[in-house]
């Protein structure tokens, strides 16, 4: 196929089932990719690896990849990767009983290559969307219990399973469903009676269902910040890696997957937002990241409006328009916490987002793009009711009617009630203020009572006492940390 630029090249998408890949695993993809002229690879929206190869090379490609047992596709997405929260384990809020073990023993069960888009996530997280698959399986509040939501193919329509399925039976009724919904006699997607086929599928295969009592509730949507160096638990540190480009070069992934053999870090994982994380980062072995992070010049601390974006996969249209409405946001100062930008260019493009900008079909007597924007219902991008706001846009004025809907958007949240202040709280139930000093670049707090464990500053030294600090979370130095009043606990 053509790619944008006018070369003939091949796309070749690889599926890493739930966002998971192991470095040797990705070491191999890359050597055989090297081998075969590639010198920059992608992921795409639903945790997959993509990337482009030379007509010419296809063959040799095609040959090392059966050797080395790899199931790929070549311009097609006959089989969408299973995309799931795994990502999400330990490092961001999860359920009391979803943890690595059970995401585990789901994916390894699947015995078939789905050819529907499955979704399996965590209900307490908000980096991996819940409804962008066919069929979306989201944890409930009862242990190794799951909402299922099935979307029909082609549609934005969804339907609620009449009951939560257990975590063994994921795999299982994925297969049965499919074959329903895709009726091979016909080459037609067909709906189902959710009811009577719960009820056969439960008598011929003895699934274990449980009946829920209220619907699942959607949560409250706040993208956490994806990248960077983070800590989390006792003595752990996680680092995501975001590129502006999308671009992630050969050199700079096999570096990372060779610092994860050294480190003795087991798995690597993609998110939705075309990112990379990496777990389970001892402190001590903080420097090789630090190090991998200055040779390749990687910046790790992008503004929260630049990354709240998903864009179709291997998409340069849509990335320019990102970057020019970044740009415009970026000097406007403007506020989109909250909120999270989708851009479509082309039709039924299952892409998550409160905030829509859709390609229409119709231009400009002069022949000019026209945009239509969107926002989903209440603003939460789990929901796939959409209310159009400003139906035709230039690229010029594309900015100002979305910052108008911020605008829109922020005053809805004032009009929310905040709980009112007990004015007649007794003096001994008043918190008491405490200060301490905070980095202005990461909000990371240093307090004297508790000291710094990373930094090896012990409980009760004063802040003025420390010399040459830096920042455990952002390494900001010394002097760009504020006194700040916090209360008292």
């Amino acid at each position: 196929m053509m790619t944008e630029s006018g070369e003939t090249k091949h796309l070749i998408k690889i599926n890493l089932p739930g966002g998971i890949v192991y470095p040797g695993d990705l070491l191999e993809i890359l050597a055989i990719a090297k081998a075969n002229g590639v010198k920059s690879i992608r992921f795409g929206n639903r945790q997959q690896l993509i990337f482009w190869v030379d007509r010419a090379m296809l063959a040799d490609l095609a040959h090392a990849f059966f050797s080395a047992d790899i199931a790929y596709e070549v311009d097609a997405d006959e089989y969408p990767n299973i995309t799931s929260s795994y990502v999400t384990e330990e490092i961001l809020n999860a359920s009391n009983w979803l943890r690595e073990g059970v995401y585990k023993d789901i994916l390894n069960a699947f015995n078939h290559r789905p050819k529907l888009k499955i979704n399996i996530v965590d209900h307490a997280q908000n980096l991996i969307p819940f409804f962008t698959g066919h069929l979306n399986f989201v944890s409930s509040e009862v242990s190794n219990y799951w909402f299922l939501h099935i979307r029909y193919p082609r549609t934005n329509e969804m339907y609620s399973w009449p009951a939560l399925v257990y975590s063994e039976d994921i795999p299982l009724i994925s297969k049965l469903l499919e074959e329903k919904l895709l009726n091979p006699s016909s080459g037609n997607e067909i709906k189902i009676e959710g009811l009577a086929l719960y009820q056969e599928f439960a008598k011929a295969h003895g699934l274990v269902g449980q009946a829920y009592q209220k619907p699942m509730q959607h949560s409250s949507f706040r993208l956490p910040y994806y990248e960077g160096f983070n800590k989390y638990g006792q003595h752990k540190l996680w680092l995501g890696i975001y590129r502006r480009h999308e671009e992630f070069p050969l050199e700079l992934l096999a570096e990372i997957a060779e610092t994860c053999v050294k480190t003795r870090i087991g798995q690597l994982y993609t998110t939705a937002w075309k990112s990379i994380i990496i777990k389970s980062i001892q402190p001590a072995d903080r420097q090789f990241w630090s190090h991998l992070l200055d040779k390749h010049r990687l910046n790790v601390r992008h503004a929260a409006n630049e990354l709240n974006w998903q864009l179709e996969d291997v998409c340069q249209e849509a990335l320019n328009l990102k970057l020019h409405l970044v740009k415009y946001f970026e000097e406007a100062d403007l506020r989109t916490f909250g909120l999270c930008f989708a851009i479509k260019t082309k039709p039924r493009t299952g892409l998550f987002g409160s905030v829509i900008i859709r390609k229409k079909e119709a231009k400009t007597n002069e022949g000019e793009t026209l945009y239509e924007v969107l926002h989903t219902k209440n603003f939460n991008p789990n929901n796939k009711e959409f209310v159009v706001f400003a139906p035709f846009n230039r690229k010029e004025h594309l900015a100002e009617s979305l910052a108008k809907l911020c605008e829109y958007y922020y005053s809805l949240q004032l009009n929310f009630a905040l709980p009112k202040a007990n004015e007649n709280l007794k003096q001994s139930e008043v918190l008491e203020l405490h200060q301490v000093h905070q980095c202005k670049h990461c909000q990371t707090i240093f307090d004297d009572i508790y000291g710094d464990e990373f930094n090896n500053v012990k409980p009760g030294v004063k802040f003025e006492e420390i010399e040459n600090y830096l920042c455990p979370l952002c390494e900001a130095p010394k002097e760009d940390f504020i006194k700040v009043d916090i209360q008292k606990t």
